[in-house]
């Protein structure tokens, strides 16, 4: 019996990875397309793009949507294997580099002069997506695309070029919440609450005892204890009115409240950075 794919297609713009309620929505899609077994193909929705916010290429958008993603692995195709140190189509003697271990002015001097006939930016586009991928904590492959099974070819052995991330995608998330994200307000929450924080739990509505300032879902807050000491931040599940009515609830009753299904957590554990 065939196991068939299921693919389901989604269309981004540059605006939907900007606007923090935009991405929200989007990364929840492909959460929610990988839960139910389908596989997101994703492309640029030129239809409503502008000149001014595009894209403009597939490499830069793969590597967003795999931050997005939290993904572990990017794999981008090309008509060549990987990195030269000159355009292997016009240097004989280009040398190929198999690991980039650094994004190096000379790494970017090296893909500024290689073109490719399937790209609208070439290698340097590819470049600027192992910055994007990597940062975030992806692993990120250039290899050949042209002949058939691709990632088959890859699992044994052929030749590709690796920019291998530093961290965690994970980790890497964590650390861009604690170091780039400007609180918006703050919750207190009870000693079972910062208890249960510490030991890597997930913080929930019962657990919180007041909710400040004005904040969107998706924005970060501080999270403190009942002395007023800031035991973290994390990006929160819910809008500051709607944080205010669920707090002190259990998660079983935020649909009542509210009228409508939201998460059952006020902050996840992998939205959150503790000090």
């Amino acid at each position: 019996m065939v196991d068939w794919l299921k693919p389901a297609q989604m269309l981004l713009t540059a605006g939907d990875l900007t606007d923090r309620r935009r991405y929200l929505n989007a990364r929840n899609t492909i959460e929610t397309l990988l839960a139910a077994g389908a596989i997101p193909v994703i492309n640029e929705n030129d239809t409503v793009a502008t000149a001014e916010l595009r894209f403009g290429d597939n490499d830069r958008l793969s590597a967003c949507v795999a931050q997005m993603a939290g993904a572990d692995l990017l794999i981008l195709f090309s008509d060549i294997d990987g990195l030269y140190d000159a355009d292997p189509n016009v240097h004989r003697d280009a040398r190929f580099i198999g690991e980039v271990r650094d994004i190096t002015a000379d790494i970017e001097r090296m893909a500024g002069g290689a073109s490719s006939a399937v790209s609208s930016g070439g290698m340097i586009t590819k470049i600027e997506a192992a910055k994007i991928a990597t940062h975030a904590g992806c692993h990120m492959i250039i290899m050949n695309g042209h002949k058939n099974h691709p990632i088959e070819r890859l699992k044994k052995g052929e030749r590709h070029t690796v920019f291998p991330a530093r961290e965690s995608p994970l980790s890497a998330r964590k650390h861009w919440i604690a170091g780039s994200v400007r609180p918006a307000g703050s919750v207190t929450v009870d000693d079972g609450a910062a208890k249960a924080l510490a030991s890597g739990k997930s913080l929930l509505p019962a657990g919180v005892t007041s909710v400040e300032g004005r904040f969107e879902r998706g924005d970060a807050v501080l999270i403190k204890n009942k002395g007023g000491k800031a035991l973290g931040k994390g990006l929160i599940a819910y809008a500051s009115a709607d944080a205010s009515r669920i707090k002190g609830k259990k998660s079983g009753d935020i649909e009542k409240i509210l009228g409508f299904k939201g998460r059952g957590v006020l902050i996840h554990r992998d939205d959150m950075a503790l000090e």
